[in-house]
């Protein structure tokens, strides 16, 4: 089983950036604490500021698909709910 690449970019409405930008610290240092976790950076766009461009790299899909379950009972799930999520996976 290969690696896991996610890339892509979440839409954050100016009303919410504050929120984000404030629970995004946590919600970094948990992903990159989870077991698979080889890279994790989500940081706004220099060009669009309600662009925040998320790059994430698994060890394998079941560590992904562990983050991706973590991730979506956690305050980040709560703060974000509802917006916009462009992204590509793929595997290598």
């Amino acid at each position: 089983m290969g690696k896991v690449y996610l890339t892509g970019h979440l839409e954050v409405p100016p009303d919410r950036i504050e929120a984000v930008t404030a629970a995004l610290p946590a919600h970094i240092a948990r992903t990159r604490a989870e077991p698979g976790c080889l890279a994790f950076s989500v940081a706004q766009s220099p060009d669009n500021p309600t662009h925040f461009l998320v790059s994430e790299i698994f060890a394998n899909q079941s560590a992904f698909d562990a983050h991706q379950h973590r991730a979506a009972t956690s305050a980040w799930a709560e703060i974000t709910a509802g917006l916009q999520r462009h992204y590509s996976i793929r595997t290598e």
